[in-house]
């Protein structure tokens, strides 16, 4: 009945694993199954083969590399189930009724894509990793009834059920590079099939909280796969803030300054980004300046 899929590169999904199949092992007469795929990563690959010794589990080793959106697409081809459970590898699952939560969307047959949210620990982290720590809290930790304002674009690929007929119509865009953006993608053409996504508060944990310096590394290789999207024609303008505030600035001729802005004083923005205190109002300019720089 539910196929549970998870992607994994470089991690330990032990703990996800055991946690997911103690909640589907206790509920009578349910069929489930769990499946990792590890991208051809490197390490945890001792620790991950424990989940070959659960029942209806199993962890694969992939032979090469295939990216962020081929292994979601190949672990759908090979589910047995007509629904379909994505769970990021660095999430943390923190209610007891998280599947049977899911489930009562199952028994009602009338969903095509749920998206059930994401938390980030309350307390601070440590000072170089507040940036990705404050965003996550501010940005993404949102409510049910919050996201469902921007259904399509407060969703995440991170924690969703989907029928395995819908993700037929609408899987993940394997001819885009692999500098990420495949949820604001993925989520776009949701919209355009007019496939309709209803958003719950079963959320997950969001473990992955990395440095502001690697965060910021990130977000540059994402807006890079942003360009690259908005240059072939594959999203458009106007879909996100960011593009949308882009266009705006280049229709009025304003590029020039925010560009010669961005160049003068990139450094010092960076230094209240990685600093204990960082600003999501800076990071919003550094994000602008950094697109408007490469894309102009």
């Amino acid at each position: 009945m539910l196929s549970i899929l998870i992607p994994v590169y470089n991690y330990n999904i032990v703990t996800l694993v055991t946690q997911l199949y103690r909640q589907c092992a206790i509920i009578k007469d349910f069929k489930f199954e769990i499946l990792v795929f590890d991208d051809h990563s490197q390490l945890f690959h001792k620790e991950n083969n424990y989940v070959n010794t659960l029942k209806n589990c199993t962890y694969t080793i992939l032979e090469r590399n295939i990216g962020r959106s081929a292994i979601r697409n190949l672990l759908a081809q090979n589910a047995n189930y007509e629904n379909l459970l994505f769970l990021d590898a660095d999430v943390q699952i923190i209610s007891d009724t998280f599947i049977l939560t899911y489930l009562d969307f199952i028994n009602q047959k009338k969903y095509e894509v749920v998206y059930g949210g994401i938390v980030y620990q309350s307390e601070k982290p440590n000072k170089n990793q507040r940036l990705r720590w404050i965003y996550g809290n501010k940005r993404e930790s949102l409510t049910a009834k919050k996201r469902s304002e921007q259904r399509y674009l407060s969703f995440l690929t991170l924690n969703f059920l989907i029928k395995k007929e819908v993700f037929k119509q609408v899987c993940f865009n394997e001819n885009i590079p692999n500098l990420r953006y495949e949820d604001l993608l993925f989520s776009y053409d949701l919209m355009q099939a007019k496939i309709s996504v209803a958003h719950i508060d079963n959320q997950v944990v969001h473990n992955g909280i990395e440095t502001s310096a690697v965060f910021l590394s990130k977000t540059e290789d994402s807006l890079n796969g942003l360009k690259y999207l908005l240059e072939n024609r594959i999203l458009p303008y106007d879909y996100a803030r960011i593009t949308k505030t882009y266009h705006y600035l280049k229709q009025r001729k304003l590029l020039y300054f925010i560009v010669s802005f961005y160049k003068i004083t990139r450094s010092f923005l960076k230094y209240n980004l990685v600093s204990k205190t960082p600003s999501l109002f800076i990071y919003d300019i550094y994000r602008l300046g950094y697109f408007s720089t490469i894309t102009k």
